[in-house]
């Protein structure tokens, strides 16, 4: 059986950026930390809700290109 894992983030990119440099600012000694902070918990965002890419499956399921080649 197959699991679905997929989490939907429902906040933008500037809502994330936001939310992220106002915690590293709070919990750190520098501008230059928490600028590094912000930057490493929005890859991590990033990295743990990116679909995974599947070409098998995104082949098998596109649709045909022949109404463009009339």
């Amino acid at each position: 059986m197959e699991k679905n894992h997929a989490r939907k983030l429902d906040a933008s990119l500037d809502e994330l950026v936001a939310a992220a440099g106002e915690v590293a600012f709070e919990f750190s000694n520098s501008d230059r930390e928490a600028y590094k902070l912000t930057r490493v918990a929005l890859i991590e965002i990033i990295r743990k809700t990116a679909q995974e890419s599947d070409p098998q499956r995104d082949f098998e399921t596109a649709q045909s290109p022949a109404r463009y080649l009339q």
